[in-house]
């Protein structure tokens, strides 16, 4: 005689619920072999169901629930009507058995009788030849994989019968071990067949797959995970952490208790990596509520040891090594497959460009060679450790003044940051930069010119304008290291930006650019906002939430860096020293601030003798340089009316951003250099203008012009163009027409240098006589006054700042008898130096260093080392005092904003870091962003053709194929989220390790939707 089938209905409440359970109770009544009884559990108001006449007369009985109950806890409510002996069938709303199901489950059963599960499978409601589960198995510690998921069904998987566990949906459980197989509600409604798959196993029997038996399911049911990722993620890691525990021999239980949270922090760092961030708050939930759910792992424990009749030795050879799964989920193309996107940096040319400008730079600044720190304009030297340089990046003691405590500037971290690159000699990475200035901006020009145009030729000549910028140049030679390490970087902010919505990898390397670059010129800061509120508005509008959120995080680096010397600027009542120059407040060459300065500021050019043309030739001749940048300018105006109009009105707007952004900044004053007035430097604006002008030329040049011949033309004439005016610049050094000097190692003389070796706390007090018969006092710390240990704090500040020092420094150098070095001592200063001017000096200035040398030697207590080439020194015979530490408040503070600062920092590094999927995601798209979908693209055949246009004719099949797919990925409207380096994808699937080809995660796991599928 068969033996009796109870199927339990688990039902949400609900219109959309209470058409699905309509459907599911037609399928039973179907079926071929019958259930004897079916009960309905609803979770929430129940009376649509108890009115319902055909509910009424299919089901035995309705059980209703609160709306909350998760279905392991529906499934035990109904427990009670079953009749003794009969086999329990879990179903829910949506699950619609095939009319055969019921019958090829209660068959297998019969036919194993080893077996106390038989299992369906299950396939899409909406599409079913598309297997949604059969058979689930786990890994060695413990987390789920579907055997089959996501996959065209073609009977590849019919053979298959023994399997660890299965889906709970579809279910049969045989009436002999109802009592000992309930699904465990601890599991919060994942993992829960696996789950019972192991316990038949550990009680001597097995689970049984009946592939012929199918069972239509949706996505949103009571029994189904949660549709929301992050819930997702937290129910299937909760649900693995909790059979870990429950699994664990006794003795090991503490231990994977301990584990948890050093394990979460572990697989935070891992989940960035891969490109998952929203996984991160659901693993330190689940931790966290595994640890404390004590009871609910003892219960399971107990389960398990009651009905346990068989070794964990049974489970062994069903479990899925990390090897196997690398099996199944490679696609035998590594990270090459399905590329249709090369950079062709070598082949297209990109290489012998930046060789090229190699050599031109190196020819430039050839005298460098020789010079072990480089010096003059805005240039100072670095600290002598690593150890120095991050010291001043974080917020703290600052190296210039007396009890000076507060926020370094970001741009102290940029210093640090490049200091390090050449740990054993600080000061030499500077000389390193103005070496390797052009190739690097050529490279990145290169790169930015990437997101243009696919022509080769193209790409080399954004790479060469971008290096030929006339500010850029102009930094160079005039020593103003913030505006040229944003040079550097801007284009790199391009290349990341334009992309950020489209993935996290993009989004994390675009966040560290755009901090860099706000941190070396913060006036950029409105301009750069409004264009990411711009960019924000346009992926709101398309529906792109998820390239919204990656856009909100492109800001988080740049706000925790810069928000606690914001927070003590608007303290200060000062907000608008924000936007000062970062480094050495230095007042250097600039247009003037009127209108034939910002003329000249809208042709592209910072100062008035045009990057070195008024010295070379007659300034009436040179007054026509600005004509060498119109070629460029009138191919970028075309660009509004090229083919791809979007685009380049959108680069134009860059263009005005940027010059915009250097009218309102030049002329503005918010720092002073010892009481003198220091504009802001308005170049760091035309960089962003001349950004938008090359890659706008680009559009018109890629698009617009369409013959061959008249391209090269084109691209000639403002190349040469270009090149010419950047002769008076690269000719500077060697005719001597530059500012930059060699070195010096150390602002202070070599006594005190050599008194501070190894960053030792010595304090010097500069004090240098001024024009107008004034004296400009600093104490500096350590061997020097350095880059990194400049502040805005100071430069911008309308009041003393910690100790004021200025009434002793007076006092020292007048008739007044008191005991000057005690009260110096008490501050800490070791050294008093006399310095001079820089510029000429006046007859009152050199009147009053005569005066204070005859002051300082007639004062006792003082020892005159000598005149040296940094001025007149005196060590003091005093004992100076140690320098005050950090109180406790302080103390906390920099921790506080250290730590901070450094989490965010290493969240957007490890989201920067590319993986075998995020290599392939970008391949496999269009690097062009804006390209219409009937535009050409080109793939290039040979290198030395940079500008003929590709024809069809001749390509692969898979090359036509290949542009077909970059174009439709390049849409106007294209959602990016489909293309994303982290969303689910035939075979781009992160195959249980955190750093695909890098790292080893000791957890074993990668949870992705798209490998539970797989």
């Amino acid at each position: 005689m068969p033996t009796p089938v109870h199927a339990i209905i688990v039902a949400r409440s609900g219109s959309s619920a209470r058409a699905q359970l309509l459907r599911t109770l037609d399928a039973l009544t179907l079926q071929t072999r019958r259930a004897d009884a079916i009960t309905l559990v609803v979770c929430g108001d129940g009376s649509e169901y108890r009115a319902s006449d055909v509910v009424g007369r299919l089901v035995e009985g309705i059980i209703q629930a609160r709306g909350g109950t998760s279905y392991a806890e529906a499934v035990d409510l109904a427990r009670s009507r079953v009749a003794d002996g009969a086999a329990i069938w879990l179903l829910a709303h949506d699950t619609a058995p095939h009319p055969q199901a019921l019958a090829q489950l209660a068959g297998a059963l019969e036919r194993s009788p080893s077996a106390a599960i038989a299992s369906p499978k299950l396939v899409n409601a909406d599409n079913e030849r598309e297997i949604v589960s059969l058979g689930v198995t786990m890994t060695t510690l413990g987390r789920s994989v579907e055997l089959a998921a996501g996959e065209l069904d073609q009977g590849q998987h019919d053979g298959n019968d023994d399997a660890l566990g299965a889906d709970v949906r579809g279910m049969l459980i045989r009436g002999e071990m109802r009592e000992q197989l309930r699904p465990d509600p601890a599991l919060h409604g994942a993992d829960e067949g696996l789950d019972l798959g192991v316990r038949a196993r550990l009680a001597g029997a097995r689970v049984v797959l009946a592939p012929s038996a199918r069972v239509s399911v949706r996505p949103d049911g009571p029994a189904a995970l949660p549709r929301n990722a992050s819930h997702r993620a937290y129910v299937s890691r909760l649900a693995q952490l909790h059979r870990r525990l429950a699994y664990a021999p006794a003795a090991a239980v503490p231990l994977h208790w301990l584990s948890l949270l050093p394990l979460a922090l572990w697989r935070t760092i891992v989940h960035l990596i891969a490109k998952r961030p929203a996984s991160v708050f659901p693993e330190w939930g689940a931790a966290i509520m595994a640890m404390v759910r004590v009871g609910a792992v003892a219960r399971s424990r107990r389960s398990i040891r009651a009905t346990r009749a068989a070794s964990w030795s049974r489970i062994t050879p069903l479990r899925i090594t990390r090897a196997q799964l690398h099996r199944r989920l490679d696609d035998g193309h590594g990270s090459e497959g399905g590329a249709v996107s090369e950079l062709n940096f070598f082949s297209g040319g990109g290489a012998w460009a930046v060789l090229g400008a190699l050599v031109v730079g190196v020819a430039s600044f050839f005298t460098l060679l020789a010079w072990p720190a480089i010096g003059g304009g805005a240039l100072l030297p670095l600290r002598t450790t690593v150890a120095a340089l991050w010291e001043d990046a974080a917020w703290g003691q600052r190296g210039i003044g007396v009890g000076v405590i507060g926020p370094a500037d970001p741009f102290s971290g940029v210093i640090a940051a490049l200091g390090t690159l050449w740990g054993g000699a600080p000061s030499f990475a500077l000389v390193l930069v103005w070496l390797l200035a052009l190739p690097l901006a050529v490279l990145g020009g290169w790169f930015a010119a990437t997101r243009i145009t696919d022509r080769g030729g193209l790409r080399i000549f954004g790479g060469v304008a971008w290096a030929l910028s006339p500010t850029f140049l102009t930094a160079l030679i005039e020593g103003r290291p913030a505006a040229v390490l944003l040079h550097l970087l801007l284009p790199w902010l391009f290349h990341t930006a334009v992309v950020a919505h489209r993935s996290w990898g993009a989004a994390g390397a675009a966040s560290i650019v755009l901090a860099a670059v706000l941190a070396c010129a913060p006036v950029l800061a409105p301009g750069l906002g409004l264009l990411w509120a711009v960019a924000l508005a346009i992926v709101l509008t398309r529906g792109w939430f998820h390239g919204a959120v990656r856009l909100l995080w492109m800001l988080a680096p740049a706000v925790v860096l810069f928000a606690p010397l914001a927070i003590w600027q608007v303290r200060k009542g000062n907000l608008w020293a924000l936007f000062a120059d970062p480094g050495l407040a230095w007042a250097g060459p600039q247009v003037a601030a009127d209108g034939a300065g910002r003329i000249l500021l809208a042709t592209g050019f910072p100062t008035a003798d045009l990057a070195g043309w008024m010295d070379v030739i007659d300034p009436a001749i040179a007054a026509w340089a600005p004509l060498f940048i119109a070629p460029l300018a009138l191919l970028a105006l075309a660009a509004a009316v090229a083919p791809r109009w979007g685009a380049g009105i959108t680069l134009l707007g860059v263009a005005m951003t940027g010059l915009a952004t250097a009218f309102a900044a030049v002329g503005v004053v918010v720092s002073f250099a010892q009481g003198m007035p220091v504009e802001i430097w308005p170049g760091t604006g035309l960089s962003l203008a001349w950004i938008g002008i090359v890659g706008a030329a680009l559009v018109t040049l890629d698009t617009a012009v369409t013959l061959p011949r008249l391209r090269v033309a084109a691209v000639t004439v403002a190349g040469l163009a270009l090149a010419i005016c950047a002769i008076p610049a690269l000719t500077a050094l060697p005719t001597d027409r530059t500012v930059l000097t060699d070195g010096p190692e150390s602002t202070l003389p070599a006594f005190v240098a050599a008194e501070a070796k190894g960053d030792r706390e010595i304090a010097t007090l500069v004090l240098t006589p001024q024009n107008d018969g004034g004296v400009a006092a600093e104490v500096v710390w350590g061997a020097s006054e350095t880059l990194g240990a400049q502040s805005t704090m100071l430069s911008t500040a309308t009041e003393p700042q910690g100790t004021d020092i200025s009434a002793l420094s007076v006092d020292l150098l007048s008739t007044r008898t008191f005991d000057a070095p005690r009260e110096l001592a008490a501050h800490g200063i070791h050294f008093v130096l006399l310095d001079q001017l820089d510029t000429e000096e006046s007859d009152a200035a050199r009147a009053f260093r005569v005066a204070a040398i005859t002051a300082l030697d007639q004062r006792s207590g003082f020892v005159k080392v000598g005149e040296t080439d940094k001025g007149v020194l005196w060590r003091l015979e005093a004992t100076p005092s140690k320098r005050a530490p950090l109180d406790d408040v302080q103390e906390g503070t920099a921790r506080a904003v250290t730590a901070l600062q450094l989490i965010v920092l290493f969240a957007a590094l490890l989201l920067s870091i590319p993986t075998r999927a995020s290599r392939r995601a970008a391949r496999a798209q269009s690097r062009i962003v804006g390209r219409s979908a009937e535009e050409p693209i080109v793939l290039p055949r040979r290198a030395d053709d940079r500008f003929d246009d590709e024809h069809p004719a001749g390509r692969s099949l898979a090359d036509q194929d290949g542009e077909t797919r970059a174009r439709e990925g390049s849409k106007e409207g294209d959602d990016p989220d489909e293309h994303d380096d982290s969303a689910p994808r035939e075979r781009e699937v992160d195959v249980e390790e955190p750093v695909p080809d890098a790292v080893d995660d000791p957890d074993d796991e990668q949870p992705t939707d798209a490998e539970e599928k797989r």
